[in-house]
C-alpha cells in the first residue's frame, strides 16, 4: 500500500485551465511565418554537424496513420472514418515521397540518421493490412538506420484485431503496444459508439505477452458520458486485473464546436464536474494502492517498468507522445498533421490529406507553421520540461549553460512559485527547485509559472491540470 494519497483540498486549491506542455512554447503558438525552407535548414544542419565530426541527438520517428473504419463520438484526433482501404495504398506512395525529401535533407552520415524510436499513431495503425505495414517498414528502415535496439511502439484498436496481427508486428520489430480501453462499461461504450467488451482486451493483452512485447500500456478515460463512481470503478477492477504495465488516465475534454464528431454526445448525459473529480481521486489512489507509480499528468506504470526507471534516473523526458524514456531525440513527425522537433525549432504538417499530397506533389515538405525558440525559449523550456518529470532543477546548472543568473533573471517566477511552496508542492532553497512527492501531480501549474506565453492572445481551450 502506498503511503501518498491525493489531497482533495489541494486539487480543489490549485486545478485550474493550463497547457500539458508536450512542447514549449505550446503548439497554439506556431505560426505560418516558420514554413518548410525553415524546417529544411535545421534538417540540413544535422548533416552538416554530421560532416564536421560532431554529434547529432538521435531521431525519434512518428508516423500519423489517420484512417479509422467507425466514429469514437469522443475522439479529437486528426482521423478519417472510412472502410475504403484502398485508399491506404496512396496515402503510403505520400509517406514514401515525405521520407525521401526528409532524408535527403538530413543527408547519408550514420550519425544524422540513427533513430532509436519508432511510433505509430492515429487514426488507428491496426487499419492498416499486413502487407501495408510490411510496406511502411520497409520504407522507414530505406531511408533511416533504425537502430536494433530500438523502441518501437503502435497504438492499437483492440476491435481491428486479427489472429495474426501481434504476432505480425512482433516480427516486424515492434516491442510496445497500446491499447485504447477508455472504459468498459456496456452503457457508457454505447454512449461514445465504441463497444468492446472486456474479454477482447484481455486476449489483445495476454497475446502480447506471448508475442514478447516488452510494455503494454491501457488508455483509460474519465468524464465521459453514463459514467458513474460505481461503474468507472468496476473498469478499474478489470484493468487492473489485465495489469498492463503503464495506464495512461485521460480527462475527456468536451470541445463540440471544434470536434465535430463530440457533438453526437449527449451533453446530459456527462458528468458533473463534482462526479469528475470524485472519479478522478479514486482513480489515482486506486491505482496507487494497487503498485502503480505516478509517473506524471496522466501517466502510471508498474515500479519495474522503464518509464519509471527514466523516473528515478532522471532520464525521463516529454514529447507530442507523452512520456518517453528516450531524451534529448530530434523527432521527425511523417503524415499529415504530425508534428516535428528539430533542433530548436518545430513544424506541423498540414492537417488534410488532399493538402498532404498537394505539396509533395510540388516537391515540398508539407509543412503548415512552426516555430523558432529564441535563447529564452529554450531556457525556458529546459525548466518546463524538468518540472514536468518531476525532476530538480538546479540553479548552478542552468546558470552555466545558459549564462544566467537565475535568482535575478526569474526573479517574478521564484515569487510566483510561493503559494507551491507554502502548500508543500515544492521546496526552493539558495541552489535548487525540488519537486516534493505530492507535488508531482501539480507539475503542470509549477511549470506554466515559466511560461512567458501564457496571457497572451490563444486560439486553444486548455484543459483543467487535474
Amino acid at each position: 500500500m502506498h503511503t501518498l494519497h491525493l489531497s482533495e483540498e489541494l486539487v480543489r486549491k490549485f486545478d485550474k485551465l493550463g497547457p500539458r506542455y508536450t512542447s514549449y512554447p505550446t503548439a497554439d503558438r506556431f505560426h505560418t511565418g516558420f514554413d518548410a525552407n525553415s524546417y529544411y535548414r535545421y534538417l540540413e544542419e544535422r548533416s552538416t554537424r554530421a560532416n564536421n565530426g560532431l554529434d547529432n541527438p538521435p531521431l525519434s520517428i512518428y508516423v500519423h496513420l489517420p484512417y479509422c473504419e467507425s466514429l469514437c463520438y469522443f475522439c479529437a484526433c486528426n482521423k478519417i472514418i472510412t472502410r475504403d482501404h484502398s485508399r491506404v495504398d496512396e496515402y503510403l506512395r505520400y509517406l514514401d515521397k515525405e521520407m525521401a525529401l526528409v532524408a535527403a535533407r538530413i543527408g547519408t552520415h550514420p550519425n544524422a540518421r540513427k533513430v532509436v524510436q519508432v511510433h505509430l499513431g492515429g487514426g488507428s495503425p491496426t487499419f492498416f493490412t499486413a502487407d501495408e505495414l510490411r510496406r511502411l517498414m520497409t520504407m522507414l528502415r530505406q531511408h533511416f538506420d533504425i537502430a536494433p535496439d530500438a523502441e518501437m511502439g503502435v497504438e492499437i484498436d483492440p476491435r481491428t484485431l486479427k489472429s495474426d496481427t501481434l504476432p505480425f508486428l512482433a516480427e516486424l520489430g515492434f516491442n510496445r503496444n497500446s491499447f485504447g480501453v477508455q472504459d468498459f462499461d456496456p452503457a457508457v461504450q454505447h454512449a461514445v459508439n465504441r463497444i468492446q467488451p472486456v474479454e477482447m482486451v484481455e486476449r489483445a493483452v495476454l497475446e502480447s505477452r506471448q508475442c514478447g512485447f516488452q510494455s503494454v500500456n491501457a488508455d483509460l478515460i474519465y468524464g465521459l458520458p453514463c459514467q458513474t463512481l460505481e461503474s468507472f470503478s468496476r473498469t478499474l477492477d478489470a484493468v487492473i486485473r489485465l495489469s498492463p504495465d503503464r495506464i495512461a488516465l485521460y480527462n475527456y475534454a468536451h470541445l463540440p464546436k471544434r470536434f465535430k464528431a463530440q457533438r453526437l454526445i449527449v451533453e446530459a448525459d456527462l458528468p458533473s464536474a463534482e462526479l469528475r473529480l470524485q472519479i478522478f481521486l479514486m482513480s489515482m489512489n486506486r491505482l496507487m494502492d494497487e503498485g502503480y507509480i505516478y509517473i506524471g499528468l496522466d501517466h502510471f506504470s508498474k515500479p519495474d517498468d522503464e518509464l519509471n526507471k527514466a523516473r528515478l534516473d532522471g532520464s525521463l523526458h516529454r514529447n507530442f507522445q507523452g512520456y518517453t524514456t528516450r531524451a534529448e531525440c530530434d523527432l521527425i513527425g511523417l503524415g499529415v498533421s504530425a508534428i516535428s522537433k528539430v533542433g530548436d525549432s518545430y513544424s506541423q504538417a498540414v492537417r488534410t490529406v488532399s493538402s498532404y499530397f498537394q505539396h509533395l506533389d510540388a516537391g515540398n515538405l508539407p509543412i503548415e507553421k512552426g516555430f523558432e525558440l529564441s535563447h529564452d525559449d529554450v531556457l525556458r523550456r529546459d525548466i518546463i520540461m524538468t518540472l514536468m518529470c518531476s525532476a530538480t532543477v538546479e540553479f548552478t546548472n542552468i546558470n552555466t549553460r545558459y549564462g544566467i543568473e537565475f535568482g535575478t533573471y526569474f526573479a517574478a517566477e521564484l515569487e510566483r512559485l510561493q503559494p507551491y511552496q507554502e502548500a508543500g508542492l515544492i521546496e526552493i532553497t539558495r541552489e535548487a527547485i525540488r519537486v516534493t512527492p505530492m507535488g508531482r501531480f501539480f507539475v503542470r501549474a509549477s511549470g506554466m509559472v515559466f511560461d512567458s506565453y501564457l496571457g497572451q492572445p490563444t486560439t486553444s481551450v486548455y484543459s483543467k491540470i487535474i
